[in-house]
């Protein structure tokens, strides 16, 4: 046979394997035993082995066959991966719809599109021309790790997309999973290999995405289920159930459980029947999704910080199971927050070894009246984070008594109180050892400061031994020092040193993170940053300022607002800059945009006093100048303005507002990228 014809017959290959994978995966219809395919698939190799050249990367032969990453890569969204709202009830579906009406102001029924929730994890898949170019995890749905060659290993997964009318760039969402049978299989053989087995499903997936030997997700049982589409070039629909239609059309696999329901009755239906049939499907799913179906009204529903307006879950109740408490400790966290966690006889929910599970606080123990050596019910709540649900007092033993929180610190023994209308106990001492290893664990974590290679037992040690007596000691830390703890050699002790050096420069957001304040999870963190982009200016802001950012709330705006009036965290902030720390969003807002340009800031301003305009100005490369010259560039002038404005226009000094100021930053900003 010579090239031409082999050519031929690797293109006839391809398209016969391609088209049954087509068939299996995404129509559920297989047209070939699995024997056959295996038997076209060997010939494919042995063509492709012959004639080299002829390999093409899309090819089936080719979802395996990148060397080991050395490190994922960020890849930052297009459009960011929102989280969704829950509603863990039927009512609380029926107020999603009501809220979905009065925003839209119609009393008409909503068209939503259900689907099941898939419990995997979720990845975008990028579609340049036809051709499968990149895929990456939904990270913190801002910026996500690149993991194509292990998305390519998933057969299910087309690496070139189907029919004539391709769009010229497709970004789509997807979640991937393990089916329930095959993660019964892939534990079988973990435990024939003496190898530990994985804990469920969900997280099996999320391992062997996350592998840096692509050959290691090959061997893992994989599939992929398509549910949105986000940036796109020559894609068109004006509903998300005609989308989902175009996918499974382009050869993208997309779940056969969708329905269009009209209105939410038959959007409830639907739930209560997916809660009905989740043991029968061979893959988990914690509940369903609603999405007001027309675009045109989840661009008017819009979104909040961090979920759409137009989109809820509908949990499922979760999962039960019975066990024995053994004992109720106290873990003190890095607020000073004590709170109880039962020990329990190990027991399996819902596909996870559940050993300990929150108590919550005194009064819920006082409330299911819960005692160590009790029987009781416990649950996954979320189906995540494990929780006594009731007591089974009928088999309760006579000796037992009701538990109460201690009154001294477990760690430090400082005096414990309970604050007048507060549910939660805390520790006394700020210098409490337990707080301070929890404080430094939370700001060296990944959607933190992400200091790589500082775990918990090594945080430990060091408190333990003195070394680190607040946040800021840990860029003060020697090599020494480490490589003194135990299991930290040279190599490994220079590379956490390194690590500590990178994290020295992050963004403001990671860094509002980090710093523990109450109520600023990662989210709040990015919007607080976003609003004020320089750290003086969020430290400085005033709590009605901070009440009128959307998303943060009176809650979260005296919790902020407290925090940086608090002397230890003054000084603790004070450390971290002389330590190093640098905004790299701020360093590269600013990029000199307005060096070489001379500012004088007079009268008052709507948003920013004139110390934070100040900053503003400096941070971009100007210069601020107390008196008005000749050599001014631009007057900045606010209300009551006075006597430098007068001067200024004699000067013929350019003036402009507050607003002018920002856009001349953006459009400088701009002018230079």
């Amino acid at each position: 046979m010579n090239k031409k014809e082999a050519e031929k017959r690797i293109s006839s290959l391809r398209t016969k394997l391609e088209g049954h994978n087509y068939k299996y995966y995404v129509l559920d219809e297989p047209t070939l035993s699995d024997a056959e395919y295996d038997s076209l698939f060997r010939q494919l190799e042995e063509f492709e082995t012959e004639y080299p050249g002829l390999i093409r990367p899309d090819s089936p032969t080719q979802r395996v066959g990148a060397e080991p990453s050395k490190e994922f890569v960020s890849v930052a969204h297009t459009i960011p991966l929102l989280s969704l709202a829950n509603a863990m009830n039927e009512s609380e579906l029926r107020e999603f719809d009501v809220s979905v009406k009065k925003i839209l102001e119609s009393e008409e029924e909503v068209e939503y599109v259900a689907e099941p929730k898939l419990d995997g994890l979720a990845v975008e898949l990028v579609y340049e021309k036809g051709k499968f170019v990149s895929g990456s995890t939904r990270g913190d749905g801002i910026v996500g790790e690149d993991i194509t060659p292990n998305l390519k290993t998933i057969k299910s997964l087309p690496l070139r997309l189907r029919g004539e009318h391709v769009p010229s760039l497709l970004e789509v969402r997807g979640e991937v999973v393990i089916p329930l049978k095959a993660f019964k299989e892939l534990n079988r053989r973990q435990e024939e290999k003496g190898e530990k087995l994985f804990a469920n499903p969900r997280n099996a997936a999320a391992g062997s995405l996350r592998q840096l030997d692509p050959k290691i997700s090959a061997s893992r049982p994989l599939s992929i289920y398509c549910y949105a589409v986000g940036a796109s070039k020559g894609y068109r629909s004006d509903n998300h159930s005609d989308s989902l239609s175009g996918l499974k059309k382009l050869g993208l696999p997309v779940s056969n459980l969708i329905k269009v329901c009209n209105g939410i009755k038959e959007a409830v239906k639907y739930f209560k029947e997916m809660e009905k049939l989740r043991d029968e499907l061979d893959f988990e799913i914690d509940g369903i999704v609603l999405k007001v179906n027309d675009f045109s009204f989840q661009v008017r529903l819009g979104a909040r910080a961090r979920s759409p307006r137009w989109a809820i879950a509908g949990k499922f109740k979760p999962q039960q199971e019975t066990t024995l408490i053994i004992s109720i400790n106290v873990q003190v966290g890095r607020t000073g927050a004590l709170t109880p966690v039962a020990e329990l006889e190990p027991v399996n929910v819902g596909g996870v070894t559940v050993k300990r599970a929150t108590l919550h606080n005194q009064d819920e123990i006082d409330r299911k009246d819960v005692r160590e050596g009790d029987r009781v019910i416990i649950q996954r709540a979320g189906d995540v984070i494990p929780e006594v649900v009731s007591v089974i007092k009928s088999e309760r033993i006579r000796a037992s008594k009701p538990y109460k929180i201690p009154t001294e610190c477990p760690v430090c023994g400082a005096a414990v109180i309970r604050l007048p209308g507060e549910a939660v106990h805390n520790c006394q001492n700020p210098s409490c050892p337990a707080q301070l290893k929890e404080s430094i664990k939370h700001f060296a974590s990944k959607g933190a400061m992400d200091i790589d290679g500082l775990g918990d037992k090594l945080i430990e040690a060091l408190v333990n031994k003195e070394l680190i007596k607040n946040v800021s000691d840990l860029y003060t830390v020697t090599l020494e020092q480490l490589s003194s703890m135990e299991r930290v050699a040279d190599k490994s002790g220079q590379n956490i040193l390194n690590a500590l050096d990178k994290s020295r420069v992050t963004t403001l957001g990671r860094f509002l993170y980090a710093l523990g304040i109450r109520h600023v999870g990662e989210q709040t963190g990015r919007v607080l940053a976003d609003e004020y982009k320089i750290f003086e200016s969020i430290k400085r802001a005033d709590i009605e300022s901070l009440e009128n950012i959307e998303g943060v709330g009176p809650i979260v705006a005296k919790s902020v607002w407290n925090f940086f009036r608090e002397e230890e965290n003054q000084s603790t902030i004070n450390r971290l800059f002389q330590n190093g720390i640098k905004f790299k969003d701020e360093l590269e807002n600013s990029a000199n945009t307005l060096a070489g340009l001379s500012f004088v800031i007079t009268g008052t301003f709507e948003r920013l006093n004139r110390q934070e305009r100040k900053e503003q100005i400096q941070s971009a490369g100007g210069k601020v100048s107390s008196s008005v010259s000749s050599k001014t560039n631009f007057l900045v002038a606010g209300e009551n303005a006075g006597s430098k404005l007068e001067k200024a226009i004699k000067l013929g000094v350019r003036i402009i507002s507050e607003k002018e100021l920002i856009l001349l930053i953006s459009d400088s900003s701009k002018s230079e990228q």
